[in-house]
C-alpha cells in the first residue's frame, strides 16, 4: 500500500505524519531535524513511501539533498502554495502542518520546486556574501557622508576609494576628528579587502565557464550577473521556452481579470531579488554607457522615449534574460544585429 509523508521541519524538531491512500493516519510523531532521525522514522513507519514533501525553508536546500542522498523520494514544495492551502485549516499547529501537506502529496495538489545542486548553492552563497559586504560598505560610506555633513563639510560624489582620501584629508586639517573617523576608515578598508577577494574568485569561476563567458558576450552583461543568472536558473531545460524565464524572475508584468474588471499592474518581483537587481543594472549600463550600436539597445531607446526611462530599462532586463537563456541552450553568442531570416 502506498504511502504519502507530510514533513513540517523547525530548527530543532520535525513534524511527520504519514498516510495511507485512503487518506488515513498511520503515524504522526515528531524527531530532531537531522537526516539520520528523520530517516529512522521514515524507515519504521513509511517503508512504502510514495513521495514525501516538506516546504521551501532555510533548512530544505540541505535536508533535500540528505534524504535524496538516503534513497528517499522527497519533493520540496513551493512555500507560497502549500501556505495558500493550510491557511484553510481552523487551528495552526506543526502537527496540523504536517498533515497538511501530506494531504497535499497524497492528492497531487502541490507545486515542486526545483533544488538547486550543490555547486549552484555554493556559488550563489558567495554572491550573496558578496552582496552583504557591498551594503555594508556603502552603509559606511553614508555614515560617513552624514558625520561630515554635520560638520559643514560636504564630500560630493566620489566612490569609496575616492570618499576614502577625501576624508582623510579632511583629517589631515582637523587631527581632533581622528578618533570618530578611523575606525570607520578601517572597517571600509578591511570590506573593500574582502570584497575584492570575492571578486577575483568570481572572476575565475567566470573565466572557467563556457557558458558565462559566451553570455558575457551580450552588452552590460558582466561575470557577476552571468555567474548569478546560471546559478538561479541552474537548469535551463526546466523552461520549455525561454520567454519563461522573465516571469520567472519577477520581471513580468501581474494582471488582475475579473468580470469586467481587467488591470495590468507593476512586474511581480518573485522570484530572486540579486539577479533581478543585476539584469537592471545591466540594462542601464546597456542604455546610458555603452556605445556600440546593437538591435537590442535600440529597441531600448525606443521604448525610453515613448514609455520612460525607468519602464524601458526593466523591459531591457526582462529581454536581457531571455537571451541569456537562449545563449545558453543553443550554445551561441549575443548577435548585434537581427539574422536576416
Amino acid at each position: 500500500m502506498k504511502q504519502y509523508v507530510g514533513l513540517d521541519i523547525s530548527m530543532e524538531e520535525t513534524s511527520i505524519c504519514v498516510l495511507d491512500q485512503a487518506g488515513d493516519v498511520t503515524f504522526e510523531g515528531c524527531g530532531p531535524t537531522n537526516p539520520e532521525a528523520i530517516a529512522k522514522l521514515l524507515r519504521r513507519h513509511a517503508g512504502k513511501a510514495e513521495r514525501i514533501v516538506f516546504e521551501t525553508g532555510s533548512l530544505s536546500n540541505w535536508l533535500w539533498h540528505q534524504l535524496r542522498a538516503l534513497g528517499f523520494p522527497v519533493i520540496c514544495l513551493d512555500a507560497r502554495h502549500a501556505n495558500a492551502a493550510l491557511s484553510m485549516r481552523i487551528n495552526k499547529s506543526d502537527q496540523n502542518d504536517a498533515r497538511g501537506l501530506a494531504e497535499m502529496a497524497r492528492m497531487g495538489w502541490y507545486r515542486e520546486v526545483a533544488v538547486k545542486g550543490a555547486e549552484s548553492w555554493k556559488t550563489r552563497s558567495m554572491l550573496a556574501a558578496r552582496s552583504k559586504l557591498v551594503d555594508l560598505r556603502r552603509d559606511l560610506d553614508n555614515q560617513m557622508r552624514g558625520l561630515c555633513k554635520g560638520l559643514g563639510i560636504v564630500l560630493g560624489r566620489a566612490g569609496s576609494t575616492n570618499l576614502a582620501r577625501k576624508v582623510n584629508a579632511v583629517l589631515a586639517e582637523s587631527p581632533d576628528l581622528q578618533d570618530i573617523f578611523a575606525p570607520l576608515l578601517l572597517a571600509q578598508s578591511c570590506l573593500t579587502e574582502q570584497i575584492e577577494k570575492f571578486d577575483r574568485e568570481l572572476l575565475v569561476m567566470a573565466k572557467g565557464d563556457q557558458t558565462v563567458r559566451r553570455m558575457m558576450t551580450v552588452p552590460g552583461i558582466g561575470p557577476l550577473t552571468a555567474l548569478a543568472f546560471v546559478v538561479t536558473i541552474d537548469n535551463p531545460a526546466r523552461f520549455r521556452h525561454s520567454a519563461d524565464v522573465g516571469a520567472y524572475l519577477g520581471l513580468t508584468p501581474r494582471r488582475y481579470q475579473s468580470g469586467e474588471v481587467d488591470r495590468t499592474g507593476r512586474i511581480s518581483k518573485r522570484g530572486n531579488h540579486q539577479v533581478r537587481t543585476y539584469l537592471f543594472e545591466a540594462a542601464n549600463v546597456l542604455l546610458t554607457v555603452v556605445r556600440r550600436g546593437s538591435a537590442l539597445k535600440r529597441w531600448g531607446s525606443k521604448l525610453t522615449k515613448r514609455i520612460g526611462a525607468k519602464k524601458a530599462k526593466v523591459a531591457v532586463a526582462r529581454k536581457m534574460a531571455v537571451i541569456l537563456h537562449t545563449i545558453w541552450t543553443d550554445g551561441t553568442e549575443f548577435q548585434a544585429e537581427m539574422r536576416a531570416a
